[in-house]
């Protein structure tokens, strides 16, 4: 391999949903002997789910697949309604570690059907996010996918508004071409205050512009069912890169990649893989950091956890002899201090 140089995009990596999903589950882990179960992958990342499967947790794609009473984690993704109902009757403990930005679109959804809306829905068939927010409000909820999607919509009520919502992971440009055709299609449509597009997402999104054009080829890194990292992959292209290669870990680099090579990573992928993957590039003449925006959005564990935290530190106070509200402490007060990537090398066996 005969690569002088690596121009690698910042931000990119873990975003704030991310992390929370993984310092949650990774806090089920320590909390509860195995196995701790998991509607569907906690995040779409090859590397995170089999290290979390070594440590004892089960992913089913079923509720029904967890014993009664069995600690259950629900996915960043988001979940139906109706299956977290059938989760929370099922399980002793249910955390859900739906990243805040799905809640917001849940909420929206929600809001405008009980307004009388028909909602447009910009996502990708059969994504578990899509899934589950289209389940808020099946009667009032259409899924755009392509832009001939919106043909068969002619026959929706005249009377009724259009809002238009979105999946969260999708590239900037898909959204707005589809935007664009669905404004043309219902002048009237209701648009959100602010965009249901991930900020994560979107700032990846312009790091790699950032390097696409200066590039012999992109290694964007995740996984193919990361939304996301899939988005990347189109932006790169579309950017004008000449080579745009996915891959999950540096093993599956191709060997004649030569000259200035583009590196970043989805919002899935930890940063372990980044360095793995550099390290296997081996550039003449080093790295260079192209920096376009600094993340600082942190979202706290999930309030379920954060009550068992407390439930259980009070517990062990009592055990301990302390009394009562004397030293109380949050177990989980120094977690924006603590990144995912440092919590899983810890539990690591």
């Amino acid at each position: 391999m005969g690569v002088d140089k690596v121009l690698l995009a910042e931000p990119r990596g873990f975003c704030a949903g991310v992390e929370k999903a993984i310092k949650a589950l990774a806090w089920m882990v320590r909390v509860f002997e195995p196995p701790v179960y998991c509607y569907h992958e906690i995040v779409h990342n090859q590397l995170v789910v089999e290290e979390f499967r070594n440590l004892g947790v089960v992913f089913v794609d079923d509720v029904a697949d967890v014993p009664p009473g069995a600690p259950l984690m629900l996915s960043a993704h988001g979940t139906a309604p109706a299956i977290v109902e059938e989760a929370r009757a099922r399980a002793r403990v249910v955390v859900d570690a739906v990243c805040p930005l799905v809640t917001k679109v849940h909420h929206e959804l929600k809001m405008r059907s009980k307004k009388g809306y028909q909602v447009l829905y910009i996502g990708h068939a059969g994504h578990e996010e899509a899934v589950g927010t289209m389940a808020v409000a099946p009667e009032a909820v259409h899924l755009v996918e392509y832009e001939s999607d919106l043909d068969v919509l002619d026959d929706l009520d005249a009377d009724s508004p259009v809002a238009l919502l979105a999946q969260t992971t999708l590239s900037h440009d898909e959204w707005r071409g589809l935007m664009e055709a669905a404004l043309e299609r219902f002048p009237g449509l209701w648009l959100p205050g602010r965009s249901d597009l991930c900020f994560a997402t979107t700032t990846r999104q312009a790091a790699l512009r950032e390097i696409a054009g200066r590039v012999d080829a992109v290694v964007v890194i995740g996984s193919a069912n990361s939304s996301n990292t899939v988005a990347l992959e189109k932006v790169a292209t579309a950017s004008g890169c000449p080579r745009v290669i996915r891959v999950d870990g540096p093993d599956e680099l191709p060997v004649d990649l030569s000259g200035t090579v583009g590196v970043t990573a989805g919002a899935s992928a930890p940063e372990q893989l980044v360095e793995a993957v550099i390290a296997r590039l081996s550039p003449d003449s080093g790295v260079e950091v192209v920096h376009v925006r600094t993340e600082d959005e942190y979202f706290p564990p999930p309030p379920e956890l954060r009550e068992l935290l407390r439930a259980l530190a009070t517990t062990v106070g009592l055990l301990t002899g302390r009394p009562p509200g004397a030293g109380e402490v949050d177990p989980a007060a120094g977690d924006r201090s603590v990144s995912a990537a440092d919590v899983l090398e810890a539990l690591a066996p």
